[in-house]
């Protein structure tokens, strides 16, 4: 049976896209292929990162005794996992909705056309976070509408960026979209004021719950 480099496993809220408020089981996975300039987990990324191995098995016993429905697929980065599709099936066959949080830098191609179709929150990483190079583009053409694309925006660049993204691919047409600020860097006010100017439809201003409950660098939540 498969295993897996696990840094947290926890119960908390989502913080952010289409379910934030909803109550979750986060799985968070060593390991990141990106280097983004606000990373806020860069701890998971690291060589020497804390974690605990479970076997497909034990991350499902533990998911079905929690009694929440909903699973969150974190990181790091959980594309990243070489046996995520065996865990994907058998969370599947649990019943619970499947939640996978990407970088938007690796296709999703062979998950979204998968039996066990996990709904995806994918970023898309604007200037500020220096890996903006790094994006797999192809990944937009398997967005379904209760997907989500998230940008992380830090600056004016980033958002002039965002909307570019947004009307180029019709996303607010095909899934939920989101703007969420650079914790610190951008003032909410300012994305709100360029939502208005630019009568960006369908579009989401959010900020990330989980920092305003708890410390920003709280872990476990």
């Amino acid at each position: 049976m498969a295993e897996f480099k696990v840094c947290e496993r926890f119960v908390s809220i989502n913080g952010e896209a289409a379910h934030a408020g909803e109550l979750a089981v986060f799985l968070r996975f060593c390991g990141c292929n990106l280097q983004c300039s606000y990373c806020d987990t860069a701890w998971a990324n690291a060589e020497n990162a804390p974690y605990t191995v479970y076997t497909t098995q034990e991350l499902c016993d533990y998911v079905a005794s929690t009694g929440v429905k909903n699973v969150t697929l974190t990181g790091g980065e959980p594309l990243l996992q070489e046996h995520l599709p065996e865990l994907l099936e058998a969370l599947h066959a649990l019943d619970v909705r499947t939640e996978i949080e990407t970088n938007g830098s690796i296709p999703i191609a062979p998950y979204a056309q998968s039996a066990a179709r996990p709904v995806f929150t994918l970023d898309y990483k604007c200037p500020t976070s220096g890996m903006e190079a790094q994006m797999c583009m192809d990944n937009y053409h398997y967005l379904q509408a209760h997907d989500s694309v998230k940008f992380v925006v830090g600056s004016q660049e980033d958002l002039e960026k965002a909307r570019e993204i947004i009307t180029a691919y019709s996303l607010a047409q095909r899934c939920h979209v989101f703007l969420s600020p650079v914790f610190g860097s951008i003032e909410p006010k300012d994305i709100v004021a360029y939502m208005q100017e630019h009568r960006m439809n369908g579009v989401r201003m959010q900020l990330q719950m989980h920092k305003f409950i708890w410390h920003p660098e709280e872990r476990g939540v």
